[in-house]
């Protein structure tokens, strides 16, 4: 697929150990104290779902349940309610993968965002009936925040695959 939709470069093939130093870059980054704070977004589900969109032969749901994990032992949150949340995201970014590279960066963005909301809705309504306090609607301005990240972290992300400019006269692409 290309970078962008008008876009004629042809990309070179993801490098798996760069999906996995990606991926635990954002886990790294979750980790952070302002993790927490509202209008931070989660990084893990927004590489996740870049990713599953992306490479969904490489990265799927086993992926986002170890990586839920992680947050939820991280976290000391409900043991697996980040799992639950990261599998179904994983999910349906996999199976709307096709239809979303077919639209600019924008418009995949205002795609991304429903998906981003319901993963941290599903973990707030796992949250809730344990007895946790509601931590306030903007607990739910994360997911704006990665939305308006889609863009950026695209162009981050797809960086080291971008071929050299240069023509070779005797290489036919």
């Amino acid at each position: 697929m290309q970078p962008t939709f008008s876009s004629s470069r042809i990309l070179l093939p993801v490098r798996p150990w760069f999906i996995v130093a990606s991926l635990f870059a954002a886990l790294l980054a979750n980790f952070l104290p302002t993790a927490h704070w509202p209008g931070i977004p989660d990084w893990v589900a927004l590489v996740l779902c870049f990713w599953c969109i992306r490479e969904t032969r490489r990265v799927g749901m086993g992926w986002a349940f170890f990586l839920g994990l992680a947050m939820d032992v991280a976290d000391g949150a409900v043991l697996g309610q980040h799992c639950f949340a990261y599998v179904l995201l994983a999910y349906f970014a996999a199976g709307q993968s096709r239809r979303i590279l077919w639209f600019p960066l924008a418009q995949q963005a205002l795609q991304i965002f429903p998906l981003l909301l319901a993963c941290q809705v599903i973990q707030l309504l796992m949250r809730l009936p344990t007895g946790a306090d509601f931590p306030g609607w903007g607990y739910l301005i994360g997911p704006l925040s990665a939305t308006l990240l889609w863009i950026p972290a695209t162009f981050l992300l797809l960086l080291p695959q971008y071929q050299p400019v240069e023509r070779d006269a005797n290489r036919p692409l």
